[in-house]
């Protein structure tokens, strides 16, 4: 990766994690609480038992609504109907009871409307049972704070209780979104002198009085509640840890009052000892809000234990509703401040980190892989980070869910759209260049290298092969047009093919002739040897297909090969109007000689001294000639490769050799007699014995062991 492209990457990493942890995202953080209760849910269940819950409820439904003694009759007169019951839970062993109801009016004003008299003593027994209730702190009223005109207890009530000692706001919380998610811990309270006070919520003043303790404000800003701070308390709420389903045990009102009627205290001390109990309605239409718990609520039911009616079955008992009774948020809150499980959520540097890593990697897979791996790659990140989050959520940590998720994706479309438009233009020149000539593997590789040929040309040292078929002329006379075309591309194709196997770039196709390049443009040490190997391959790749009938109809084809080792200039060379990726010099020639040279010697393969000392070991080589082309004033020796596919055996070639040595000491009748036994099964032998008797007629003067090659 360049370092460009490298800190473009890394700068739109940051600058979408800095603009996605701006608080313009915060309504993706409180979805993402929502979703995160989802998938815990799904992941681990139920985090509790519903026995085990420090709270429960008592619940003003829709059976409380058609049973007697509350069927048919006005909400604000159940009050006398309630005491027994209250009675019973206190004398049950209750902690606190917290009234999520409020009954504003006072019985006996309406009657006194309704009769024009006034003390018809029907809510004494209710004022007693507040009285007896709250007069050893168990027992909470309800209010609800308004800007202008508070909705309290009627005052009977409120005197009965000890005033505001035992009264606290039910209000709640609601996001941007009109959803609860944070619960409040302290309210300024009017007073009748028109001042304020700062008094505990309703949930907050439950739990102390259930702990025992009161609240403790910390030198931060901070509240604890028996030694526990309270995540989030800083700012005056916390996050509520809303479990799946019913994990609150409720009691319908209505069996309340007939089991107190019936007297069975033992009832009493088995569901509500130690319990902080809440009164609140539990109806398809009042009193009910918009929570996190919104993906995993369940129907409404009280049918937790019964005392003496059986749960009466109603129309819409199975329904599961978006939204919960309000009580329930109550009882979640207390049980949050008890179990001391309370969600903490991550400080907005945590938060800005997350979504710096899941940037980060979203950067380093778009600007490293490829798009459909990369999205994997960001794919699979993003389940972990998902993962952690449950399980972060599992320990009452609630972490953001999609704001790294989002980042993640931004970053990735961005850095992808950066690399198609900028970064990987270039590429894409290069791939779409040589895509036709070298092979997928080596293209990707040159890629890979970072290291483009220089565009215009550069001076390195590569190694040149020289291809052609012999006979090419008389064979296009011979055939038709479309059956010389098939031929050639069956032969191109084979060849070009071992060219690319072995790491070198087809430069051109001239007719039958191939141009190829070992060392370009992807540089490579061994391209000498890798040529050699190529040219010996086509030569035995050459004969298969000779003689397979169906490769080339029948057709015998012979091809000429010159390799030369050098330095050439390589690069984009043209017009400018037409540009080309080729090479040129003094090294090109000599190569394309050495193959024309195959015609004289008879032969199929010519290399060069050079490229015989750039290959190495791991090849045999015949010394063939010194030769002169027409250009050079320096003289080269040339080579024949052997192998197993070659006609001449090992003591042919060493045969070959000493023969050689008497022709160049100018033993010409020696020589002539050794290439002669030579020449039944090598052409090149038969071609010096009658080069080394042409000599021995007619001795040169000034004998030098050099040919001249003056045509191609």
């Amino acid at each position: 990766m360049r370092r460009r492209d490298a800190l473009v990457a890394a700068a739109i990493a940051l600058g979408t994690a800095a603009l996605i942890a701006t608080p313009f995202f915060e309504p993706l953080h409180a979805f993402s609480l929502d979703a995160l209760f989802w998938l815990r849910a799904e992941v681990y269940g139920p985090l509790h038992e519903p026995e085990d819950s420090p709270t429960v409820v008592v619940a003003i439904d829709e059976e409380s609504h058609r049973r007697p003694p509350f069927a048919g009759v006005p909400t604000a007169l159940w009050t006398r109907d309630i005491a027994p019951v209250l009675d019973a839970i206190v004398e049950g062993g209750a902690r606190v009871v917290g009234f999520d109801v409020i009954f504003p009016n006072s019985a006996e004003q309406i009657f006194a409307r309704m009769t024009e008299r006034v003390g018809s003593g029907w809510e004494r027994e209710f004022l007693v049972s507040l009285r007896n209730a709250a007069k050893p702190g168990k027992l909470v009223l309800g209010k609800v704070q308004h800007s202008q005109s508070p909705i309290r207890p009627h005052q009977a009530q409120s005197f009965a209780v000890g005033n505001q000692q035992n009264i606290r706001s039910n209000n709640l919380l609601a996001d941007v979104d009109g959803r609860i998610r944070r619960i409040p811990l302290f309210f300024e309270s009017l007073e009748a002198d028109g001042g304020t006070r700062t008094e505990t919520s309703m949930s907050l003043e439950l739990a102390a009085r259930a702990r025992g303790v009161r609240p403790e404000k910390l030198p931060d800003g901070g509240v604890s509640l028996a030694g526990w701070r309270i995540p989030g308390s800083e700012s005056n709420a916390f996050l509520a840890n809303f479990d799946a389903g019913n994990d609150v045990p409720t009691f319908s009102l209505a069996d309340l009052y007939a089991c107190a009627q019936k007297g069975d205290a033992e009832f009493f001390r088995r569901h509500f000892g130690g319990k902080v109990v809440l009164l609140g309605a539990v109806l398809d239409l009042e009193d009910r809000k918009l929570t996190s718990k919104r993906f995993i609520t369940a129907p409404d039911s009280s049918a937790y234990a019964r005392c003496v009616h059986p749960p009466m079955p109603l129309a819409r008992e199975d329904v599961v509703r978006e939204t919960v009774p309000g009580v329930y948020i109550h009882a979640t809150a207390v049980n949050n401040l008890l179990r001391g499980d309370a969600l903490a959520a991550f400080s907005p540097a945590l938060v800005f980190a997350a979504i710096l890593v899941l940037c980060g990697g979203a950067a380093v897979a778009g600007m490293a892989l490829s798009p459909l791996p990369a999205a994997l790659a960001l794919g699979v990140l993003g389940a972990v980070w998902a993962a952690a989050s449950v399980v972060l959520l599992r320990h009452a940590i609630a972490a953001p869910l999609f704001a790294p998720l989002l980042g993640g994706a931004v970053v990735l479309a961005l850095v992808l759209a950066f690399r198609f438009m900028v970064a990987d233009r270039d590429k894409r020149f290069l791939r779409k260049s040589f895509s036709l000539y070298l092979s997928p593997a080596m293209v990707e590789e040159m890629l890979r290298a970072e290291k483009p040929p220089e565009l215009g040309g550069e001076t390195r040292t590569v190694t040149i092969l020289f291809s052609d078929v012999a006979g090419f002329t008389s064979l296009s006379e011979t055939l038709p047009p479309g059956e010389l075309v098939r031929l050639m591309n069956a032969y191109l194709s084979a060849m070009t093919e071992i060219v690319q196997k072995h790491k070198g770039y087809v430069d051109n196709f001239i007719g039958d002739a191939i141009i190829a390049v070992f060392g370009a443009p992807l540089s490579d040490p061994d391209h000498a040897r890798h040529a050699v190997a190529c040219a010996i391959e086509c030569r035995r790749r050459l004969a298969e297909l000779n003689r397979d009938t169906a490769a080339f109809a029948g057709r015998q084809l012979r091809a000429r090969i010159g390799l030369n080792t050098g330095e050439v200039l390589v690069g984009n060379i043209g017009s400018k109007d037409r540009l080309k990726y080729t090479v040129m010099g003094d090294a090109v020639n000599l190569a394309s000689r050495l193959e024309g040279a195959n015609k004289v010697y008879r032969t199929a393969i010519l290399v060069s001294e050079d490229t015989v000392a750039a290959a190495g070991a791991g090849f045999e080589f015949r010394e063939i000639d010194r030769v002169r082309v027409k250009g050079r004033a320096k003289a080269v020796a040339i080579y024949e490769p052997l192998g197993e596919d070659h006609h001449l055996s090992a003591a042919g070639a060493r045969d070959f050799a000493d023969a050689l040595a008497a022709y160049r000491e100018g033993r010409f009748e020696e020589a002539a007699r050794r290439f002669e036994r030579l020449a039944p099964l090598d052409p090149t032998a038969e071609v010096f014995a009658g080069k080394a008797l042409e000599l021995a007629a007619a001795p040169p003067a000034d004998w030098q062991p050099v040919t001249a090659l003056e045509t191609k």
